[in-house]
């Protein structure tokens, strides 16, 4: 299933199925694809809109369009913030010893801070 929003945004969704008839490895069947189409929905509350359009010069759709993006971020779960979190370390050449500390700091420096995760819980979160 291919999406267009973020995960946890608050996001209308339509489904359309296709039949798409092409060869398939398991005889007399064809492939089968799913699209979903997404269309943001209106921001929550509308005074944080005005306020950031008003301190940025943003117009008000694209302060809308920050401020759903902000809140699709803080709404993220725990456990994908920490997988996404330990690949982009991962990425930059870190290594696990630096990355769980540092992933937990960044934990409990979040606005709405989950309960403190030990390093082995972390270790468990990344690799299951």
């Amino acid at each position: 299933m291919k999406r267009c929003c973020p995960v946890n945004s608050r996001i209308e969704r339509t489904k359309r199925e296709e039949k798409v008839p092409s060869s398939c490895p398991i005889s007399g069947k064809n492939w089968r694809f799913e699209v979903v189409l997404c269309m943001m929905g209106p921001v929550e509350d509308a005074d944080i809109v005005e306020q950031v359009a008003l301190s940025t010069g943003l117009s008000t759709a694209i302060a809308a369009r920050v401020v759903e993006d902000v809140l699709a971020f803080y709404r993220q779960p725990v456990e994908q913030y920490v997988r996404s979190r330990h690949a982009q370390l991962q990425a930059e050449g870190r290594k696990n010893p630096e990355i769980f500390p540092l992933v937990a700091a960044e934990l409990s420096r979040r606005l709405v801070a989950p309960p403190d995760l030990s390093e082995r819980q972390l270790r468990r979160i990344v690799y299951g």
